[in-house]
């Protein structure tokens, strides 16, 4: 249910951008979701179907692109790619670690007509 703000700030946004443009419709966007961001493809379509109703974006198809989760080292700067189970940093064993991409939730780019 998280996601329903976030899918109504997306509403706004494309529909603002697709007015300015003269569009008579919003195609398609393409979101970019970390890995950690606890967005889930499911319920963000399931709003945007029933947000969108009777808008520009009525009917534009969601996109989403994964992003893997990436930490840095704050002990020895090393950067790696989150393995689902470890967080801690695999070169120093440090467990003194920065989330640096994954927890990204945006809207990429639009497709009008």
């Amino acid at each position: 249910m998280h996601e329903l703000p976030f899918v109504q700030g997306l509403l706004e946004i494309a529909c603002r951008h697709a007015e300015q443009a003269g569009a008579t419709r919003v195609a398609a966007l393409h979101l970019v979701v970390g890995q950690m961001s606890s967005m889930v493809d499911d319920a963000v379509q399931f709003y945007w179907d029933l947000l969108s109703q009777g808008t520009l974006c009525e009917g534009a198809a969601l996109h989403f692109r994964r992003l893997p989760a990436v930490f840095r080292c704050e002990l020895c700067g090393h950067e790696y790619a989150f393995d689902g189970q470890h967080l801690t940093c695999p070169q120093c064993r440090s467990s003194r670690v920065r989330l640096i991409q994954g927890n990204e939730f945006r809207l990429e780019s639009l497709e009008i007509v």
